[in-house]
């Protein structure tokens, strides 16, 4: 069985490298994006199973990029951002995502909460087969 694939969308390099680091030593076939843009080219080309987003992107602001891979991907998103307002922690939930976590964030929490997220098959893992 292949890995279970991860895209991790954040601006900041030092972040970025961080997180595609602990996702790869867990087992995760990691891409990468640093933007909105990049990200949505990346989904379109072969959704991930598991997004994680930053919200805080260069050129887009990520919940409007959750509501447009939402409209195109059943995959899980995983919202990790500095935003740690409860508000803003409703508004994602609202626009698709998955779960929520807030920088500064545990690396190994962060891999708990992406494998939690992966570890059963539901609807959003079945993208292969056609809606009933």
């Amino acid at each position: 069985m292949p890995a279970q694939s991860v895209l991790v969308v954040e601006d900041t390099d030092e972040i970025r490298e961080l997180v595609t680091t602990v996702l790869r030593r867990a087992g995760f076939d990691v891409r990468e994006a640093a933007s909105g843009a990049a990200c949505l080219e990346e989904v379109r080309r072969d959704a991930p199973d598991l997004i994680v987003l930053d919200l805080g992107l260069p050129d887009a602001d990520g919940t409007e990029v959750c509501r447009q891979i939402r409209a195109e991907t059943q995959c899980y998103v995983l919202m990790l951002t500095a935003r740690a307002e409860e508000v803003d922690l409703l508004i994602g939930l609202a626009v698709g995502a998955d779960g929520y976590m807030a920088k500064p964030f545990s690396p190994r929490e962060l891999v708990a909460r992406v494998q939690a997220m992966l570890r059963f098959p539901g609807p959003r893992r079945l993208r292969s087969r056609p809606p009933p």
